[in-house]
């Protein structure tokens, strides 16, 4: 309780508390310290200074919003019932691994998808675990599959509580080693794992989640997991974000849609190279041939667990180029190296690269590098004149470009790009090019990523070496790295300017190894996709809330950061009401001891005595 007691030459403003009664003091304006009584010009800088608290505020909050959405490091609280889990194990070429997946429940909200994360264990490390070899190794012994699977999904179990076990979707996909075997070892191995599964192990398992993949299939889920880690599917406004128009695939009325911008994913492997990005226009055909073609390499899917909305509806387009990877493209590069050598000296009787004092000259590796390739009674050496344009130069026929309109790598249709309006995200080799020797992952800049690669070939195979010794390129660079760099540099180069036809001026392509420092698989995009219409039931049961649930789910976090600012402003203005209240009252105080006889009454409580009136 605060009152102020006026009725004495000295004003005093006493403070207490209801509890306990002798928390009671009173303090004079004689004692009062300065900053209680500012003066106008204080006031007017601590209004200010509040001002530009809030201001700052609203950026800082505002800023963290257009960071997009950073994926949660902390430990997975298995105790929270409401949390769910999900099972991926992807069956690779070299081996397989499990990944274990978590949600909460979906908050109702049908334009949302699940929050999905992958799971991490009280050291926050990521729930992952992989074995060797790959799957297909068993194409003869199909009868040990579920074996071979079991140590991954016993560890899973192991980190999941066993009453969440019966209501835990497990998928079982397999890849690139499982394609290349016939269907029926194919059939075999799948069927013994739809068999044997649900006998040891009592996760939510029928026949449909387990299969091969296509390489397209594969394509997809990866793109999804990437914008779905950049928070591209978040169609929330957010006026400092990239937006497109989007025509609806499988729409009759050609219903535009304006939504985020997605990202383009590029990648190059050793073995192949994989381009995904969205066609958010319907596209035209140069021939029927072409769009027969085409309906092979764009894919068509709705994110959302309501076949009805079309805010998820997404039109993709997947290519992968086996042969175009940096090894396979250079081991082409070889093999033609050998026949054309082989042909010249016999046709012209020389004996050119068959010893290393007469090599054949290759611009493609660093200068002065001394090289052998091909088989033992086929060997040719080569020594290296490190010239990167000559280098691209040989290398654009690899490409297998035609003359056909919209097409990129071997002749295959790609449908046309909006450069102007597009961001892409370059993994595998498109980083490994850029950073571990020259040094410059991230944002890619044509101009000085040639330069620089110009720069490193035509630098001495020795003075590679020596700035290797000294620990000046990345730390999984190796020797393999530095041989093959300018090669795989201009090969880089003459794919994404020459095949998949990106201008030199293009500025939103980014080259990188982790996506909000974590490495994003594929398998985060499948889950997310065959997990799409679990949200049904909890948005069914929000509904049966009554309005005040939904009131409350739409109460959202950035409405709450608001309420909490104006209750900081509403407080700060109190404040400064009361310090200048207190101000007014020093200022009556003064005057009234400093006041002649005739105003005495004021303190004295007298009436106001008799004075004269003229009209």
């Amino acid at each position: 309780m605060i009152s102020h007691h006026i009725f004495s030459p000295l004003y005093r403003i006493s403070i207490s508390c209801l509890f306990p009664a002798s928390w009671h003091f009173s303090l004079s304006p004689v004692v009062l310290p300065r900053f209680l009584l500012p003066s106008f010009r204080q006031l007017l800088l601590l209004g200010l200074l509040t001002g530009v608290m809030g201001l700052l505020y609203l950026l800082l909050f505002s800023s963290v919003l257009r960071l997009g959405r950073v994926p949660d490091m902390e430990a997975t609280d298995t105790n929270n019932p409401n949390l769910n889990y999900g099972l991926v194990v992807d069956c690779g070429s070299s081996g397989s691994r499990v990944f274990v997946y978590t949600w909460p429940r979906h908050n109702g909200n049908p334009h949302e998808l699940l929050d999905i994360k992958q799971m991490r264990d009280k050291h926050r490390k990521p729930v992952v675990m992989k074995i060797k070899p790959g799957i297909s190794e068993y194409a003869s012994t199909p009868d040990k599959a579920s074996d071979y699977i079991s140590p991954l999904l016993s560890f899973a179990a192991q980190h999941i509580p066993k009453n969440k076990h019966q209501e835990t979707p497990l998928y079982i996909l397999c890849t690139a080693g499982m394609r290349v075997l016939p269907e029926s070892q194919q059939e075999a191995l799948l069927e013994d794992l739809r068999t044997d599964i649900p006998v040891n192990f009592n996760f939510l398992f029928s026949d449909s989640h387990v299969e091969v993949i296509s390489g397209k299939q594969e394509g997809v889920y990866a793109w999804i997991g990437i914008n779905f880690v950049l928070g591209r599917f978040n169609h929330v406004e957010d006026e400092h974000g990239a937006v497109v128009e989007v025509q609806v695939p499988g729409s009759d009325q050609q219903e535009t849609l304006v939504r985020k911008r997605t990202a383009g994913v590029l990648d190059m492997g050793g073995v192949s190279t994989q381009i995904a990005y969205e066609v958010p226009k319907t596209v035209s055909f140069a021939s029927p041939q072409q769009e027969e073609i085409a309906k092979n390499l764009l894919a068509e899917f709705n994110l959302g667990c309501d076949a009805h909305r079309t805010e998820h509806v997404y039109r993709v387009y997947v290519s992968t180029f086996l042969g175009f990877g940096g090894n396979a493209a250079r081991q082409r590069y070889e093999e033609n190296l050998i026949s054309t050598t082989q042909i010249q000296n016999k046709l012209l009787g020389q004996h050119q690269g068959e010893s290393a004092d007469s090599p054949i000259l290759d611009p493609c590796l660093p200068a002065d590098l001394q090289d052998e390739v091909g088989p033992q009674d086929q060997r040719v050496h080569l020594r290296g004149t490190g010239d990167f344009d000559r280098c691209r130069l040989l290398l654009q026929p690899f490409l297998n470009r035609t003359n056909d309109t919209n097409t990129s790598l071997n002749g295959v249709y790609q449908p046309p790009i909006d450069f102007t309006n597009s961001q892409f995200y370059g993994f595998s080799e498109f980083y490994y090019c850029t950073e571990d020797v020259l040094r410059m992952g991230g944002d890619y800049n044509s101009t000085k990523y040639s330069n620089a690669a110009k720069s490193y070939c035509a630098t001495q195979w020795k003075t590679l070496k020596e700035r290797f010794d000294r620990g000046l390129y990345a730390s999984h660079a190796d020797q393999h790295r530095l041989k093959y760099q300018c090669f795989k540099s201009a090969w880089m180069y003459e794919v994404l300017h020459s095949g998949f036809a990106f201008p030199a001026a293009y500025e939103n392509l980014r080259t990188a190894l982790l996506v909000y420092d974590k490495e994003v698989q594929w398998t985060l995009g499948a889950i997310l996709y065959r997990t799409r219409f679990l949200p049904l039931r909890d948005i069914q049961q929000e509904s049966l809330k009554g309005s005040h649930s939904h009131w409350h789910h739409g109460f959202s976090f950035m409405n709450n950061h608001y309420l909490f600012l104006a209750c900081f402003l509403v407080v700060v203005l109190s404040i400064l009401l009361y310090l200048l209240r207190l101000r007014r009252i020093h200022n009556r105080s003064t005057l009234l001891r400093g006041a002649p006889a005739s105003v005495q009454w004021l303190e004295e409580g007298l009436a106001s005595p008799d004075l004269p009136v003229t009209l």
